[in-house]
């Protein structure tokens, strides 16, 4: 999200650069939620991409809803002064604003990829399986606190940490590129350990809307907790945390190459 690019070229450089995370890194989210709902893996990769195009459609809408929403608190927050740099805590609160919002789009579609992993079937059919009032948000407060800290982790976590080793450590970090890695594993790893407590609730709950096991939010938890203890939230973690360093790290790369490459004159004189 740019305060140099308008509402509408801030959602295109969003829906772009989600897409593009979602189609390399999908098998990583398949395992995650296997793993979380107890089920076996698969290597096959029909099963590995079941439910990509809900996915796709999920991580465009949510990044899109997250770039403009994120963009337009930040030009507030800025004010007049668009040269101004944002203090941490307001590039933090941009992100975490940006990512509750996104939750109302992104639940729907997460509800679905999640039940076609889990049973197949077409996306006509599964749409028409959750299309009801009690399953259409189901899942959604988890969604909201984990969308909430996962865009603060990949949009205000990387830039502040880059800027802090490239003026720490100028020597070491002599340009964005150098400075990128850490700060990828830094914003992954916040968006990941501080939310996947959240995302495990919520993937076992879109996972039974029949509510054979789990039931609401509380219930869900206190079966994770019966089941496995403190760990149990933590399950898949691991596929979790590599996608997201991975997504931090191209998320942070591609809206710095994919914004000047779609908008060029946004960016003259820089």
């Amino acid at each position: 999200m740019s305060v140099k690019l308008n509402e509408v070229q801030n959602a295109t450089v969003g829906m772009t650069v989600g897409v593009i995370e979602v189609l390399c890194l999908q098998p990583f989210n398949y395992c995650k939620n296997m793993v979380q709902q107890g089920l076996p893996l698969s290597a096959n990769p029909f099963k590995l991409y079941r439910g990509v195009f809900p996915n796709c459609v999920n991580m465009g809408c949510c990044t899109t809803v997250q770039f403009v929403v994120g963009g337009a608190l930040r030009k507030v927050v800025a004010g007049e002064d668009k040269t101004r740099r944002l203090t941490n805590l307001e590039q933090m609160g941009c992100g975490i604003g940006a990512g509750a919002v996104s939750s109302l789009v992104g639940s729907p579609l997460e509800l679905i990829m999640i039940q076609q992993q889990r049973k197949g079937g077409n996306l006509i059919e599964t749409s028409k399986s959750i299309a009801t009032p009690t399953n259409f948000f189901r899942g959604l407060s988890g969604m909201a606190v984990r969308e909430s800290l996962w865009t603060c982790g990949y949009l205000s976590i990387p830039p502040i940490v880059r800027v802090y080793l490239r003026e720490t450590y100028p020597d070491k970090f002599d340009s964005d590129s150098k400075a990128r890695v850490p700060a990828a594993l830094l914003g992954g790893l916040f968006a990941c350990y501080l939310t996947h407590p959240f995302d495990t609730i919520k993937t076992c709950m879109q996972g039974d809307i029949e509510r054979k096991t789990y039931g609401s939010f509380v219930q869900t938890a206190k079966v994770i907790w019966q089941q496995s203890s403190f760990f149990g939230f933590y399950r898949g973690a691991t596929f979790r945390y590599g996608r997201m360093v991975c997504a931090v790290f191209m998320m942070d790369t591609l809206q710095a190459l994919v914004g000047p490459f779609l908008y060029p004159s946004a960016f003259e004189g820089n």
